[in-house]
């Protein structure tokens, strides 16, 4: 069995980058410190740190053991504190930022937990640079794509599915797109554009292909998008979610259906420190609400 506290304190060292700053931290000699990291290493079998004059830098197996006691520490911070005010109503606010592409998504999810937790407030961020604002700006983050190398817990939700739509007045006066090259001829609602040009990048029956196509109206809101959608003004890139309830209230009709685009969607917090009930619970609530949104109508 490994002994929490020499773990906790190996943790320290990495996370301060010595030994004389994490006997400060945990205001311990630092006699103390190395002893406990050398009794861990001890019950390890391994080196976990090479140890200079200056510095002290971790070894392969130092690495790893660190990622997962780091983690494995948070998560038992979590659900000690989690355990001690169970019976406490959860208050206060929790900031977290959402990808426009996805925003106009997530207004239910929201609705629901507010509902659910009346003592807490959620204030919503809408940008792109959400892995960038986790642990100062913000408490949790959706990102998009790939993730950046960090030190941030991530929780892969699943996919969203996008594709292209347009309202039936449109198609009625500019004719539907037969063909992914018919596109640039055709008018189109992005939410970003250099000089009057969008892209557009799908997966057909021929694979990824891209096109640039004429940028009549930017806007960088999901809601906006569709909206001008609806209204006639070109074809645009929708969340499934959002253009098949429109073709089901016939506001719009689907263009080149055998081309998608997917959005993968990751949950970020912070790790290594405790994160508050209030968080932890909007956490949850998005990663179960988000996985069964992706899973079922990605």
């Amino acid at each position: 069995m490994i002994d929490l506290n020499r773990a906790a304190t190996f943790v320290r060292v990495v996370e301060t980058g010595g030994f004389t700053r994490a006997a400060v931290a945990l205001g311990l000699p630092p006699s103390s410190v190395s002893r406990s990291i050398a009794r861990l290493e001890a019950d390890l079998g391994i080196t976990l740190l090479e140890r200079t004059t200056r510095k002290v830098a971790l070894t392969d197996g130092g690495r790893a053991f660190f990622e997962r006691a780091r983690d494995a520490l948070a998560g038992l911070a979590e659900a000690s504190s989690l355990a001690a005010d169970a019976s406490v109503a959860a208050r206060g606010e929790v900031r977290i930022a959402v990808p426009i592409e996805v925003g106009a998504t997530t207004g239910p999810v929201f609705a629901a937990f507010l509902r659910a937790e009346p003592g807490i407030w959620v204030e919503v961020t809408f940008t792109q640079r959400g892995a960038e604002l986790v642990g100062d700006a913000v408490d949790l983050a959706i990102a998009i794509g790939p993730l950046p190398d960090s030190s941030l817990r991530s929780r892969r939700l699943g996919t969203i599915t996008n594709r292209l739509y347009a309202a039936p007045s449109y198609v009625a006066s500019h004719g539907q797109p037969r063909t992914f090259a018919e596109l640039a001829r055709h008018p189109a609602i992005v939410m970003r554009a250099s000089g009057g040009v969008g892209r557009f990048v799908l997966t057909g029956p021929r694979g990824a292909e891209r096109i640039d196509v004429r940028a009549r109206l930017v806007g960088d809101s999901q809601q906006f998008v569709t909206d001008a959608a609806i209204a006639g003004l070109g074809v645009a890139l929708l969340p499934v979610t959002i253009g098949e309830r429109g073709v089901r209230d016939g506001a719009l009709v689907a263009i080149l259906p055998r081309f998608s685009t997917e959005l993968t969607l990751h949950l970020l917090s912070s790790a290594g420190r405790h994160i508050p009930r209030r968080v932890a619970l909007l956490r949850e609530h998005l990663t179960a609400e988000l996985v069964h949104r992706c899973t079922n109508h990605g």
